[in-house]
């Protein structure tokens, strides 16, 4: 049986999941700045509680952003020394679409808007659809301000919103029947979406864990 091990650290959350014999165990807290000392040892402890080396690991997944910067190097730097030591691949996966599949998995929303608060006064943005278990993106990620949003040009049937971004809901012009700006990405949705990735043979080479920022220059401010 697969073998999975999956973590997540671009948003105020750090989280762990292993699925392994068939069976799914994570670890998630809700820690802000706290990701660089914590991340290894919630792994050590996830792969000690399974009785489970980490060299049974067939491949690795990671919330490849967007998100905050520095959680998603944090994420990737240990991606890549753990993949290159075990001589492993990696699964890459959008933490947009990981708070589609928690949607989905929680509530079983099958259309869910999904937004990040991305500062700047913009969110990261992306719309996803249920197919046979697993959220699927419909059209592009994006970064943009919150009056710039939109649904899918084909969008019929009821939408919800979920994520950070949503705090933003007053200038989101979109319809939808509910929301949770509460909500942050997990490692258990990104294992989830990663075992849909491993099923069609979408890991890649270590080298190849690269983050999804979106946003193409952090460094130069805003215009007014």
């Amino acid at each position: 049986m697969t073998t999975l091990l999956a973590l997540d650290t671009a948003t105020e959350a750090c989280s762990v999941a292993l699925l392994q014999g068939g069976e799914v165990i994570s670890h998630h807290q809700v820690i802000p700045r706290q990701h660089a000392q914590k991340l290894l040892p919630m792994i050590k402890q996830l792969m000690a509680e399974a009785g489970v080396p980490l060299s049974a690991l067939d491949a690795i997944a990671f919330g490849r952003g967007p998100g905050a910067f520095t959680g998603v190097r944090i994420a990737i730097g240990v991606v890549q020394g753990l993949a290159f030591a075990l001589e492993r691949p990696v699964l890459p996966v959008s933490n947009l679409a990981a708070l589609a599949q928690g949607a989905l998995r929680e509530q079983g929303h099958t259309q869910v808007a999904a937004a990040i608060d991305a500062r700047m006064d913009e969110v990261y943005w992306g719309c996803y659809r249920a197919q046979a278990g697993e959220m699927r993106l419909q059209g592009e990620e994006a970064v943009l301000s919150p009056e710039r949003v939109a649904l899918p040009a084909e969008r019929a049937g009821d939408w919800f919103g979920t994520g950070t971004g949503w705090g933003y809901a007053e200038r989101l012009a979109v319809p939808v029947t509910a929301f949770d700006a509460t909500r942050l990405p997990t490692a258990q949705d990104i294992l989830a979406l990663a075992t849909f990735a491993w099923g069609r043979d979408e890991a890649v080479a270590a080298d190849q864990a690269q983050p999804v920022y979106l946003r193409d220059n952090v460094a130069t401010p805003k215009a007014r």
